[in-house]
């Protein structure tokens, strides 16, 4: 490799591997206070589960920051080449556009592989261990999920509120029932109650004493011009059944997760079964948005080289404000607009999701080749 294609490539790599670090680092931030904060409060992950739950959120998080890394890796380098009137010596020197991107093309390519491996295979792994890990540290001690003074929604159709707990045992309970439109149908206060976790059934069973109990009518709950009936009761039994956090059908319901090899099996079973259109093409769409995913770090690179040369100076703000404009614009149609035509098969969602990477690359060849006869 010639000694200044070495330079330029080690630049852009060692400045793009930082960027995607530094991004990581702060997505893998944001789902840490987002998904594990509150299971960190109720003590229900010990400091050895809490790391390996944070490590496993890497590839997942690297994906997310995958893009915004290398644009910004991209504009940074060549605009401070741009800057610094390196890029005029080296076309004063005959050399082209063309050839001095090339190392560029090298990284962004790199990129694309480490994108599909991480798309289809190391990132749902990784998701998938992240969620048993979670389990099975929850499942280990369900009864820290009634968190004394907090309002606890992590159980289907209900909300919970204790005042305090020891042991087993709480004391000035309350328990909200919801319905469809997440309204309250009934509510229930107990002065106090006993808790014991049914492993067989996977749920919570509260046996209460003291039970005020007030029922709403179920067609409007919220007509309180309606008289609502409150019945006092000894002792009531109530179910809290964990399916939406220990459940077993959550890895179904993530294609996402699934690996290439899942996916595909997944679509001939669904193809052999005779399954609608619209099952069908969630599955393609899956696919082709986990490769138009890894052809958008190539997109990517591709429009930030004439970017970086034309744009950029030695202003790190303005690069990385360019960089963000340009990851907020592909995202709104990629996972915005083409996200919202999901529930129209009939315009072929799975096929309109390489269109955002396409069009990003397209723009860069056409300023790419308008800078070159400049």
């Amino acid at each position: 490799m010639h000694l200044l294609h070495r330079h330029i490539f080690f630049s852009v790599l060692t400045t793009c591997l930082a960027a995607v670090g530094l991004l990581t680092f702060m997505v893998i931030a944001g789902l840490s206070l987002r998904e594990l904060l509150g299971y960190v409060l109720a003590g229900q992950l010990t400091p050895a589960t809490l790391i390996k739950l944070v490590l496993l959120m890497i590839p997942y998080a690297s994906v997310i920051a995958l893009h915004m890394g290398i644009m910004t890796g991209v504009l940074l380098v060549l605009g401070r080449l741009s800057g610094n009137s390196e890029i005029t010596a080296m076309r004063a020197a005959g050399l082209s556009l063309g050839y001095v991107a090339r190392p560029v093309w090298v990284v962004a390519g790199l990129g694309a592989l480490a994108a599909l491996a991480v798309n289809f295979y190391y990132m749902p792994l990784a998701r998938t261990a992240y969620r048993e890990t979670l389990v099975e540290a929850v499942r280990s001690n369900p009864l820290r999920l009634l968190v004394p003074r907090t309002f606890v929604r992590d159980f289907p159709g209900v909300v919970v509120y204790v005042g305090s707990k020891e042991g087993t045992r709480v004391e000035d309970f309350w328990i909200w029932e919801l319905d469809d439109a997440k309204r309250v149908t009934r509510l229930a206060h107990a002065q106090r109650g006993r808790v014991d976790f049914d492993e067989d059934e996977n749920k919570l069973v509260l046996v209460l004493e003291n039970v005020s109990v007030e029922t709403r009518n179920g067609r409007n709950p919220e007509d309180f011009s309606l008289p609502t009936p409150i019945a006092t009761i000894d002792s009531m039994a109530v179910d809290l059944k964990l399916d939406n956090l220990l459940g077993t059908g959550w890895k179904k319901e993530k294609l996402g997760w699934l690996t290439l090899g899942e996916l595909l099996k997944l679509r001939e079973r669904l193809v052999a079964e005779g399954a609608d259109a619209a099952q069908r093409v969630k599955v393609q769409m899956t696919i082709n948005d986990k490769a138009a995913n890894a052809l958008g770090v190539l997109a990517f690179a591709i429009i930030g080289v004439p970017l970086g040369i034309k744009v950029s100076r030695k202003e790190t703000s303005a690069n990385l404000g360019l960089a963000l404009v340009l990851l907020m614009t592909y995202y709104f149609f990629s996972k915005g607009v083409v996200g919202w035509l999901e529930a129209y098969p009939a315009l072929r969602p799975d096929l309109l999701v390489w269109l955002p990477p396409l069009a990003f690359s397209a723009v860069g060849v056409l300023l790419f080749r308008r800078l070159g006869r400049n």
